[in-house]
């Protein structure tokens, strides 16, 4: 059977001086009928002023948890980096509380080395970042197993990325959704390498939620032409069976523009 198409926006934590601004923006978010809410866990701003205003991901994550009734929530992606294995399955099963069983793990191996410098962490290399999300996700696995009480839901963990060796192998072993950077012909590519990981370890590739970003570019080209463009990708990248799609805004003013027309595309498909 296949999965409704789902739309996320997330909600960049970044050049939005006061809070009050992103929690209106969870609001209207949640408002315009997206399904899901992520922000993402960094330090600073990864574009614009590198050193304008920034908020904390996993603390506005119990907030979002108490504002919000409807969509689920979630970071896109939580760095492995930042912090210990156990104490994340934790802070995962009390957002879920919280939240009343809305929350999504997601997790990425790291890769923006002004967070890791200037916050005290260890680079390392790409590769030792893969290895160490390896060596995580069971250690996660196990201590949700062990929490009193239980997670309200499953949680659902989702993994992002899509280096063919290691984060795709991990996807396979332990991921409910995969989320992708992709074009239509890279998603072939890297959805065929998947499923060989898959039969590797003996699990169906169609358990595996698909996943990717969106685009709405912020050019000088009027919107209902970003607007096309954008819907087009959507129409070719969910023939392929992609059926979670995001698209990112960031502060101060959390447009939603991209989001709303693409809450209005999916209920469109659905009647």
């Amino acid at each position: 059977m296949s999965l409704p198409v789902r739309i996320g926006v997330q909600l960049q934590p970044q050049h939005a001086p006061d809070y009050s601004l992103i929690r209106d923006a969870v609001l209207r978010a949640e408002d315009a009928g997206v399904d899901i809410v992520f922000n993402w866990d960094h330090f600073f701003p990864l574009y614009g002023d590198s050193d304008g205003a920034h908020f904390e991901c996993w603390t506005m994550l119990g907030a979002w948890a108490e504002q919000t009734s409807r969509v689920e929530i979630g970071a896109l992606v939580t760095c492995n980096s930042y912090r210990n294995p156990e104490l994340l399955a934790d802070m995962a099963r009390t957002v879920d509380h919280i939240s009343g069983g809305r929350l999504i793990l997601s997790l990425g191996s790291g890769w923006f080395k002004r967070d890791y410098d200037e916050y005290g962490y260890d680079f390392g290399t790409k590769g030792s970042r893969l290895d160490d999300l390896g060596r995580s996700l069971p250690r996660i696995t196990d201590r949700l197993s062990k929490l009193n009480p239980q997670p309200v839901r499953d949680i659902p963990l989702l993994i992002g990325g899509g280096g063919e060796r290691k984060t795709l192998r991990h996807v396979a072993q332990y991921a409910d959704i995969w989320h992708a950077f992709v074009d239509v012909d890279g998603y072939r590519h890297k959805s065929a390498v998947l499923a060989d990981h898959c039969a590797d370890v003996g699990r169906d590739p169609a358990t595996i939620e698909r996943s990717a970003e969106i685009r709405f570019e912020t050019d000088d080209t009027p919107s209902d032409e970003r607007v096309s463009t954008m819907l087009r990708f959507a129409d070719d990248i969910t023939a392929e069976g992609v059926t979670l799609l995001t698209v990112a805004t960031g502060g101060p003013d959390y447009d939603l523009t991209a989001a709303q027309a693409l809450v209005r595309w999916r209920d469109a498909r659905a009647n």
